[in-house]
């Protein structure tokens, strides 16, 4: 009995080999996850938990961010892109540099939509309310980074409009409002903006009208950057940029045509109750 069992099994082996077929202990091992580390806080994500107030900063949405970040946005020659933000960017570790942009990431958010998941702004300045192809409406700006829907044709991101047309505007359900498929897109918009495009993370055409020095938004976003990562070592060059003393407010809209939208974000509807008390 025993060797028809023995049989039976070698049998079976040899037929997986034979068909390609990989067994247990021949099974791919696992890709290790890359080294990370926790981003601070943001001067907002610390007064909602002080205050208590709903849709705090989750953590883990930093490790998505740190997780999916491409190459091109961890190689030393994003030195030039970032130095604004992050002086000693080409000298830091990986790991130090996914920080980084978690916590950049989070400052946008809390600039855009008051780290608020289902944050969504229609703009009637008929400068920004274009209409989007996608939906075929005026562009909303939505979720944590304000997006839109034709930021799925733009950047190929996962926002299903056929899914979420009959949803409630801030329903959690929508894909375009899930933190995962905004943030993840929030990272293919910027790799095209310093890859692609070979522009400076702060830039006077940025898709965020909160990374364009001289707006009133920007503001929002400096204020977010207070507690960036020590390693970055912005402190010591802080007080030298160009934008840190007698920023204005300007026409937003009047930066960028039409045709290439930017986000102006949910701002001044959601962050000008919260992030200007700092």
């Amino acid at each position: 009995m025993a060797k028809i069992v023995c049989i039976v099994i070698c049998v079976a082996l040899g037929t997986a080999i034979v068909r390609g077929e990989q067994t247990p202990s021949q099974a791919a091992p696992a890709q290790p996850q890359p080294e990370t580390k926790p981003a601070p806080p943001t001067p907002i994500a610390v007064q909602k938990a002080e205050l208590g107030e709903d849709d705090p900063w989750n953590p883990e949405w930093d490790q998505l961010i740190e997780q999916s970040l491409p190459p091109d946005l961890l190689s030393p020659a994003r030195e030039g892109e970032v130095k604004a933000l992050c002086p000693r960017f080409k000298y830091l570790t990986d790991a130090d540099k996914r920080a980084f942009w978690a916590y950049f990431f989070q400052a946008l958010s809390g600039a855009e939509a008051g780290l608020k998941p289902t944050a969504t702004v229609r703009h009637k300045d008929p400068e920004v309310a274009v209409i989007d192809p996608v939906t075929k409406h005026i562009a909303r700006q939505e979720g944590l980074l304000q997006l839109a829907y034709m930021d799925s044709e733009r950047y190929g991101c996962d926002f299903d409009w056929e899914k979420d047309k009959d949803l409630p505007a801030h329903d959690p359900a929508k894909t375009i409002l899930q933190p995962e498929n905004n943030l993840l897109c929030g990272i293919k918009i910027l790799d095209n903006q310093l890859i692609a495009q070979h522009k400076p993370v702060l830039s006077k055409s940025s898709y965020w009208v909160t990374l364009r020095p001289g707006t009133y938004s920007f503001q929002l976003f400096f204020k977010q950057m207070a507690n960036e990562p020590e390693a970055c070592g912005a402190p010591y060059i802080r007080h030298r940029w160009p934008f840190h003393r007698g920023l204005h407010a300007v026409s937003e809209a009047a930066t960028q045509p039409a045709s290439q939208r930017g986000s102006t974000g949910a701002a001044a509807a959601v962050v000008g109750s919260t992030a200007t008390a700092h």
